[in-house]
């Protein structure tokens, strides 16, 4: 048992079903982007993280590089605040609250940091020379993890300057992998040349293409929910479901991210990535095994499976929206075209609402809406499934005067869990329905560690399992299903914008496109 299971074992935090989970092999992590917010508020937490649940090895060292000048002590020690600062405010995705300082200086006292230009060749000569020195003299073996904590125009650079480094390079029983954040293009052209770009220096087994949304527990899940259970995937099909809604709604605004939003927008920002995951987990066909190539396989045969739109399908059944000001979580906020470095007549979209129908045998015939949208009403992200109606004849004549569906709700998050809701009788004389729900909360049921959503996807990475992340033709697939809604958003400007209250739903059309198949949303409160 190393000195993270010991601790663990004595505060009674390592669970039973984890005890058998080996520890990551030695390695190196380096973060480019060290100073960057996802390395402050998701990634370090996330290796804290596995420090406190053992996963890490004792040689595991921590290097951070970005242009900022800095000493290591100096980047820790602004990590260190930025940690506390989380666990005090209890906002963002680390909700810990307290700092266990053992596990916090374990990981510490791992940390280096150098400093450099990504353009600059020599930076990475100098990144060579600190693994040269770190690996040798602390066991790391060779392997190095690479996190590309950055902005996505230095992704071809960083992996170009990377390879004519030296350090892609596979020894003998080392592994050099590449792990990158979103997005991934920002259309299928760009997603196409980037994938081309990077697999002259990288083989696509080094290659993550990472999504935080994939760590939940809940997607997770989705495969041991319809795999796992006799009850549910016989009925997982166009037979027995009417509709899917996907929904990923936010309470948050662009926050400071307006040059980014600027050029991104929220089609761009989610569905091709996040919400195409979401949507792949849950229509995929069953694979043979759990190995990743079998996974990914079958989640890009749905995905390639969308159903292309003409021009005018894509107007018809995509919808987009701009928040105006309101009021969210009681407090007011101003409109998107108000907000830091966005243009006053923006034309870019924070909403998006839109059908799609998969053309294979499991679900033709079965509308699939997808939204997502910033300063909606609640933070809410969730996989909602109606089945279809029960026939209303044995009812005649009795109290009940109409049927109402059944829906499985498998809740992403904040609140990550399965709900059942079903009819039963109401206790009395009269025959008369309500509708209830059996609900399993993941917090309720299990002890569980908090959790960023990238703990798994880190020790997946550290330990060469590339199930949960994206392949080449996964993310092209992705891009060309929504390539027809870029296009045809960009020859037809918006002219209602703003056309949602910040606080709210999302724009009306959104509920008009359901309401067209005699279909409502299920409500954000």
């Amino acid at each position: 048992m190393t000195d993270q299971q010991d601790h663990k074992a004595t505060t009674g935090l390592l669970s039973e079903d984890d005890s058998g989970v080996p520890v990551a092999p030695p390695c190196t992590m380096v973060i480019f982007g060290a100073a960057g917010d996802l390395t402050k508020r998701l990634v370090t937490p996330a290796l804290y993280n596995l420090v406190t649940v053992g996963r890490l090895p004792e040689s595991f060292r921590l290097v951070g590089i970005d242009l900022a000048a800095k000493t290591s002590e100096e980047w820790s020690q602004g990590l260190t605040e930025m940690m506390n600062e989380m666990v005090s405010g209890g906002e963002g995705e680390f909700h810990a609250d307290h700092i266990d300082q053992s596990s916090w200086k374990w990981l510490t006292s791992r940390m280096t940091y150098v400093q450099g230009d990504l353009n600059d060749a020599g930076t990475f000569q100098r990144l060579g020379a600190h693994l040269a020195e770190v690996d040798p003299s602390h066991g790391g073996g060779g392997n190095c993890l690479f996190y590309l904590a950055v902005a996505d125009r230095f992704f071809s650079t960083v992996v170009s300057q990377l390879g004519a480094a030296g350090l892609t390079t596979e020894k003998a029983g080392q592994w050099r992998r590449v792990v990158i954040e979103k997005p991934f293009g920002h259309d299928l052209a760009s997603a196409k040349a980037l994938n081309a770009k990077i697999l002259e220096t990288l083989h696509e087994g080094q290659i993550y293409r990472i999504d935080h949304f994939l760590g939940k527990e809940t997607v997770q899940n989705i495969m041991a929910l319809r795999f796992a259970n006799g009850l549910f995937e016989p009925i997982w099909n166009r037979d027995h479901i009417d509709q899917i809604q996907i929904t990923a709604s936010e309470t948050v605004g662009v926050e400071r991210r307006g040059k980014f939003y600027e050029k991104t927008g929220a089609l761009r920002d989610m569905v091709p990535n996040h919400v195409f995951q979401l949507l792949a987990m849950t229509t995929m066909e069953p694979p043979i095994s759990f190995d990743a190539n079998a996974v990914r396989g079958k989640k890009a045969e749905v995905i390639q499976a969308i159903r292309p739109m003409t021009p005018d399908e894509a107007l018809a059944n995509a919808v987009r929206g701009q928040y105006d000001a309101g009021v969210v979580l009681g407090k007011p906020v101003q409109a998107y075209r108000h907000e830091p470095d966005v243009a006053p007549d923006s034309v870019t979209e924070t909403y998006i609402a839109c059908k799609l129908n998969i053309d294979n045998w499991r679900w033709a015939g079965v509308p699939i809406y997808l939204r997502t949208g910033k300063f909606m009403k609640s933070r809410r992200t969730e996989i909602a499934i109606r089945f279809r109606q029960a026939p209303y004849t044995l009812f005649r004549g009795t109290d009940v005067e109409r049927m109402n569906p059944n829906w499985m709700i498998l809740r992403v998050q904040p609140d990550e869990g399965i709900a059942l809701e079903f009819a039963v009788k109401r206790p009395g004389l009269a025959v008369k329905l309500n509708t209830v729900t059996m609900d399993f909360a993941y917090k309720t049921f299990f002890n569980m560690a908090p959790s960023t959503g990238y703990e798994t996807l880190l020790y997946d990475c550290m330990i060469g399992d590339a199930t949960l992340f994206q392949r080449a033709d996964n993310v092209e697939a992705g891009w060309l299903a929504v390539q027809p809604i870029l296009d045809a958003w960009a020859n037809n400007p918006p002219t209602d914008f703003p056309n949602y209250v910040a606080g709210g739903n999302g724009p009306a059309a959104a509920d008009e496109l359901l309401a067209r198949d005699g279909h409502a949303w299920r409500p954000l409160d």
